[in-house]
């Protein structure tokens, strides 16, 4: 029985991470591409390995800082996420960092 109970809670944890891939995803579609497509202001391009290997090595918590309270040319929230909650945001993070390791 606790064999069946740690799979069903395995399966679920893979389906709550792939819907946090797939709602970021869509918000960097709809929000995020607007400046990390085409590189405005130094924003890094999505998928492009060197722009992004410096920021992944700073870990998690710094780049959601910056996510969250802007830095330089990035503004809080990217200005076009301001309804975005902090999940949603980090959603936005790990989707593209996936794309760019």
């Amino acid at each position: 029985m606790k064999l069946i109970t740690s799979l069903v809670m395995a399966a679920s944890l893979f389906a709550i991470a792939g819907n946090a891939s797939a709602q970021g995803n869509k918000i960097y579609d709809t929000k995020c591409f607007i400046c990390h497509a085409s590189g405005v202001a130094g924003a890094p391009k999505l998928g492009d390995k060197a722009a992004w290997a410096p920021r992944i090595a700073t870990g998690m918590d710094a780049i959601m800082a910056i996510v969250i309270k802007g830095k330089g040319a990035m503004p809080p929230k990217g200005t076009t996420c301001v309804d975005c909650s902090d999940a949603d945001l980090k959603g936005v993070v790990e989707y593209m960092i996936s794309k760019s390791k």
